[in-house]
């Protein structure tokens, strides 16, 4: 990505097969009812899809051949010939043997054994839809910028801001100076502070939370390099983010709101992105934790009794 140009959903390669459903699931809800209509479809049925031309898809779904030719570039293939690809891809790696998915809906008298049966799924779910959708070259190079950064200020608030506040202490325990920010006007006028060579990171699963777009925006006009975690990469904070690393956009349910859920999605990315810093800052990273360590080992002994 560039600061004149945001390609948000155009990437090296076409995604892989794997990926599709996780495309479908993360994109949906900022799709239009037509092209939900055509991504339903291809998810539902990746075999019987794959063997329909483009007019075939359009009439079985209602829609138009150009509604179903934007759904494939949305869904990030060049067109419908390469999305019939990855949709027979898909159908065979169905066809292979795997397990059917089971609903993770929690009931209010489900006994607590199918509880947490539908939670780890769920947890299992989100943790592979993440990575199958998970840009690579975005990934890599917000950890080339995070790695030579002078500073880090990583904005997020609610159940994102506890995700900003992991990924701040493991940079520190690193060696990195890295802020987390909660509170929107501190964050603003730090913000204003960056300048080229220096990061913020934004969390926000909506894409849309003003307190978070604000210092980003800032950041981004001081000219640090920004980085957006959603699971809206179409979402507004996209605006002001070099790079966007989008996180699964789980469903709700009564019992399970998506922030729960969607901060499963977030610490992965998040530990992605700290585990590609240290690899890259080893030399430095290595000492830097060794210390933190020893110099918290004392907190972690037994205390003598007399």
């Amino acid at each position: 990505m560039t600061r004149d140009v945001k390609e948000i959903f155009s990437g090296d390669s076409p995604p892989a097969p794997a990926a599709l459903a996780a495309k479908v699931r993360t994109l949906a809800p900022s799709m239009t009812r037509s092209m939900q209509l055509v991504a339903e479809a291809v998810a539902g049925d990746p075999a019987g899809c794959a063997a329909l031309t483009v007019t075939g898809l359009a009439e079985l779904t209602g829609t138009s051949e150009a509604t179903v030719v934007r759904t494939a570039r949305l869904l990030g293939y060049p067109g419908y010939r390469d999305l019939r690809l990855a949709l027979a891809g898909l159908a065979a790696h169905q066809e292979s043997g795997r397990s059917p998915a089971v609903t993770a809906d929690i009931a209010v008298d489900d006994p607590i054994a199918e509880v947490v049966a539908k939670l780890a799924f769920d947890e299992q779910q989100t943790l592979a839809d993440t990575a199958a959708g998970l840009d690579t070259a975005q990934l890599g190079a917000a950890v080339a910028a995070a790695s030579t950064a002078r500073r880090i200020d990583v904005y997020g608030v609610g159940a994102s801001s506890l995700v900003g506040q992991d990924l701040a202490q493991k940079l520190l325990r690193i060696g990195l100076i890295a802020h987390a920010h909660t509170d929107p006007h501190l964050a603003v006028t730090n913000a204003v502070q960056l300048r080229a060579g220096d990061v913020a990171i934004a969390i926000t699963h909506s894409g849309s939370t003003g307190d978070v777009i604000e210092p980003l925006r800032v950041a981004f006009d001081r000219g640090a390099t920004t980085v957006a975690i959603t699971g809206r990469p179409d979402g507004p904070v996209s605006q002001y983010a070099d790079h966007v690393l989008t996180t699964s956009t789980a469903r709700e349910s009564e019992l399970r709101p998506a922030a729960m859920s969607s901060r499963t999605s977030q610490l992965l990315v998040v530990d992605c992105l700290f585990i590609g810093v240290a690899q890259r800052t080893y030399e430095t990273a290595a000492p830097a934790l060794a210390a933190s360590y020893e110099a918290l080992a004392h907190r972690h002994s037994p205390r003598s009794t007399r």
